[in-house]
């Protein structure tokens, strides 16, 4: 049975972590950690846990988490993360990290995007990226996975097939995405407080979000050739899933059913994406751990659909998939 510590267990990523480790069957949620002023019986945090979890949750103590877990997983935002993995990792735990703190390699690339100084550069350097579908061999015996971002696992899943075989130009890429409310997490916000999102849809950030350069970077490590990716994100009012439709002027002629039939070939061993034969619906994936995709061709422009639970395979789900890898357990274990 493997023991999990979960590091700042108040957000919503905690709570859906949560909700699939009880359903689990070889893990075993053991601690909770948060700030002192967040702290208090997990039951009063998120009432849907009684009489189903008895823990509270506590302010971290490395000395009781190293008795408790064998696995972190680290729900901090980015800048708070860094501060707490290294410290994990000494005490002998395998973590994965929901922040972004890990998933850039270029240390200067990170301080800019994210405007705040790299303090733990060795960690980064040897730390897997945790896209299983794309990089399962480099998560295999990690000790520190970066979980991916919702919106870049959405698009670089989507794109990857349809770029290594070189049928779109990669310099002229549309990523236009759509995620639920709950993307912004748990804390209050006047843009998401209910009577100016309800009702609601707008986009924000567009050219300039933080997940860019993390598309960019997956895709040029999945196909080995530099991207450009010009993603637009929306906010509907809806409390969870990610839409993308995304726009590529193609390389060669290529049918609607070339296209379909290449993305069938490359993900037909991978249990948690489904290629569809329409334009997914979020319904479809809410709650799961998996991706639904749709390649076609549009008005001479590849059009690909992509759907994820931004909670699940855009955090969650993604995360206890690289615990099941990193702890030798099947990989959808818990999960289907």
């Amino acid at each position: 049975m493997v023991k999990v510590a979960i590091i700042g267990a108040t957000g919503y990523t905690a709570a859906e972590t949560i909700e699939l480790l009880l359903r689990h069957p070889e893990a075993q949620v053991t601690y909770l950690t948060a700030l002192p002023e967040e702290c208090g019986a997990v039951t009063s945090i998120f009432p849907a846990l009684a009489g189903r979890l008895d823990l509270d949750v506590e302010p971290i103590d490395l000395h009781k988490l190293t008795a408790k877990a064998d696995v972190a997983l680290c729900c901090l935002p980015h800048r708070a993360s860094m501060e707490y993995v290294p410290k994990l990792l000494d005490a002998g735990l395998k973590v994965v990290d929901f922040s972004a703190d890990y998933r850039l390699h270029d240390r200067a690339l990170y301080e800019s995007v994210y405007k705040v100084e790299h303090t733990d550069a060795g960690n980064l350097a040897q730390a897997a990226f945790g896209l299983p579908e794309l990089f399962r061999s480099k998560i295999i015996g990690a000790t520190l996975v970066a979980n991916p971002g919702c919106y870049p696992t959405a698009a670089s899943l989507a794109l990857v097939p349809a770029m290594r075989e070189e049928m779109i130009v990669p310099e002229d890429i549309v990523v236009n995405a759509v995620s639920g409310a709950s993307g912004a997490g748990r804390k209050a916000s006047l843009a998401f407080h209910f009577p100016e999102m309800n009702e609601n849809y707008f986009a924000y950030s567009p050219g300039t979000h933080r997940h860019q350069p993390e598309i960019d970077q997956i895709l040029n490590d999945a196909v080995g050739r530099a991207c450009k990716v010009l993603f637009v994100p929306h906010v509907a009012a809806f409390d969870r899933g990610i839409a993308e439709s995304i726009y590529c002027r193609p390389a060669k002629d290529v049918t609607p059913k070339q296209l379909l039939e290449l993305y069938q070939s490359c993900y037909k061993n991978e249990p948690f994406i489904r290629v569809m034969s329409q334009p997914p619906k979020l319904k479809n994936v809410t709650r799961t751990n998996f991706v639904d995709i749709h390649p076609t061709v549009v008005g001479g422009k590849v059009v690909i659909f992509s759907a994820i639970d931004n909670l699940v395979k855009g955090a969650s789900g993604q995360a206890i998939q690289n615990m099941n890898i990193i702890c030798k357990l099947p990989e959808t274990m818990g999960l289907l």
